[in-house]
């Protein structure tokens, strides 16, 4: 972002960078393709659920996927009763 976008266009101010990264992001997520995604784009990937790379699991031997999925779901169930009782 720095090399792409802000140190080529030196911004004068705050505003006009704002206006200049809410651009640039918007070019990045839904109209330049990236490699890793397939040559998709972010917006597309994200709307349709398909593409990216690998899991996070996939770079854990089996042993520690156990202690991955008891963490992520103990996570879950966490965030589950904080938005419970927030509700009540």
């Amino acid at each position: 972002m720095k090399y792409e976008d802000i140190y080529l266009k030196a911004y004068a101010g705050v505003p006009e960078l704002l206006i200049g990264l809410t651009e640039y992001f918007e070019h990045y997520n839904t109209l330049r393709p990236h490699q890793s995604l397939g040559y998709a784009t972010p917006d597309l990937v994200y709307r349709t659920g398909q593409g990216g790379g690998a899991c996070i699991v996939d770079k854990y031997p089996k042993a520690d996927r156990k202690v991955i999925e008891e963490v992520v779901g103990q996570r879950q169930s966490a965030a589950n009763e904080d938005a419970s009782t927030s509700l009540n």
